[in-house]
């Protein structure tokens, strides 16, 4: 039998925003050595984190900095300077989820690529080149209109996206996202009842777990509310995760990732995207699972077993966001409060922005309906206010 000191892993963190945040709350737990890279002096992290590298992203400094104080990496976002971590990779550091998996995923069209050539159902989509090819794909021969239109690279919460409805909008679309610098593709429009995600981690060792499904409301192309269960028939729940367990499979990765899926009016369900990191979708957990996104991802990247997934009790997890430019100021927690079923958390953010995330709250209930109607209420309360 292994008699592994855990406390002595030392973990290193790409970004100290909320979810570098939550995973550290969940490393301290086991006494774990937590160092961050990031460049602003107060990110979320920072407070907790025993080492902070203060550099930017795209510089290869701060991650061989970063690999001096950690025994593995990991990262809270992938918009991040993959060949550094293929050089510390290289040189024997352990990072996971693997640079392998990363790079697969940092482009959409070669994740999409991968999914496809696996058999996992994803809408239809092309590489373009310009509007001439844009415009070709709007025929009704093709994929016809409405017709989304996405930057290859660097795309989170809507921006990178645009949904064309018809040709005259092409041209517009089309300088929107940058004129094809980041590389662009099309995607069938996906007349979709339901967007769905799920929570999935996978070990070491290969071992695999996957969270209930949450059903996912946007708004304005921006994470409002998960509620789970998803309020989706039994089909789509078994084919759905169905999905995610060859998702993982095929990417091999090691830790927690989120597998985001349409529910089409046809029944059918494909996959949007994929992350390979914590997802603000896997919230909930953290209330309503026994062990929640960021404690399981920790014990991915160590080697200890999963925890339970199982889900507790309904739960609805709202996004924050800021409502105004200024210094963060929050209203209405006492009253929110008195409800002893809602749970705020903060990011400890300075700056509110509009549209900014600026932290969630999560109502746990004996029903879904119950669940959804006090959650309305709680975000009725709980305001972010830039002063």
């Amino acid at each position: 039998m292994r008699n592994i000191d855990i406390t002595k892993k030392r973990i290193g963190i790409i970004g100290g925003g909320q979810l570098g945040k939550m995973m550290i709350l969940e490393a301290k737990r086991l006494g774990l050595y937590a160092a961050v890279l990031d460049p602003a002096a107060d990110c979320p992290a920072h407070s907790i984190c025993d080492r902070h590298v203060i550099a930017g992203f795209d510089a290869n400094e701060g991650y061989f900095e970063l690999a001096d104080h950690a025994d593995v990496i990991t990262y809270e976002f992938e918009h991040i300077n993959a060949e550094a971590l293929q050089i510390l990779e290289n040189r024997g550091h352990l990072v996971y989820p693997s640079v392998t998996s990363l790079k697969a995923i940092q482009n959409k069209y070669e994740q999409k690529n991968i999914l496809n050539r696996n058999d996992i159902p994803v809408p239809r989509f092309a590489a373009v080149a310009g509007t001439d090819e844009i415009r070709e794909y709007g025929e009704k021969d093709r994929f016809g209109y409405p017709l989304m239109l996405k930057t290859a690279t660097g795309g989170y919460d809507g921006k990178g996206n645009a949904l064309i409805h018809n040709e005259r909008e092409i041209e517009n679309a089309y300088r929107l996202l940058g004129g094809g610098a980041k590389g662009l593709m099309v995607e069938e429009f996906v007349d979709f009842e339901k967007e769905i995600s799920i929570i999935a981690c996978r070990g070491i060792d290969g071992t695999r777990v996957i969270y209930p499904i949450g059903e996912n409301i946007h708004v304005n192309s921006i994470l409002d509310t998960t509620i789970v269960p998803a309020r989706i028939g039994d089909t789509a729940i078994n084919e759905a995760a169905s999905i995610a367990d060859r998702v993982m499979e095929v990417f091999e990765g090691v830790g927690t990732f989120c597998i985001e899926l349409f529910v089409a009016k046809n029944g059918k369900v494909y996959v949007n995207e994929v992350a390979p990191r914590p997802h603000n979708s896997g919230h909930y957990t953290i209330e309503a699972c026994f062990a929640n996104q960021f404690e399981n991802h920790i014990r991915a990247i160590v080697g200890l077993p999963f925890g339970n997934v199982r889900l507790i009790s309904p739960a609805v997890m709202v996004n924050l966001l800021g409502e105004n430019d200024g210094a963060a100021s929050l209203a209405g927690l006492e009253e929110a409060y008195r409800d002893p079923d809602v749970h705020v958390h903060l990011y400890g953010k300075a700056c509110s922005k509009t549209g900014r995330k600026m932290g969630h709250l999560t109502v746990v209930n004996s029903t879904v309906d119950g669940a959804v109607e006090k959650a309305r209420r709680a975000k009725s309360l709980v305001r972010v206010i830039g002063w």
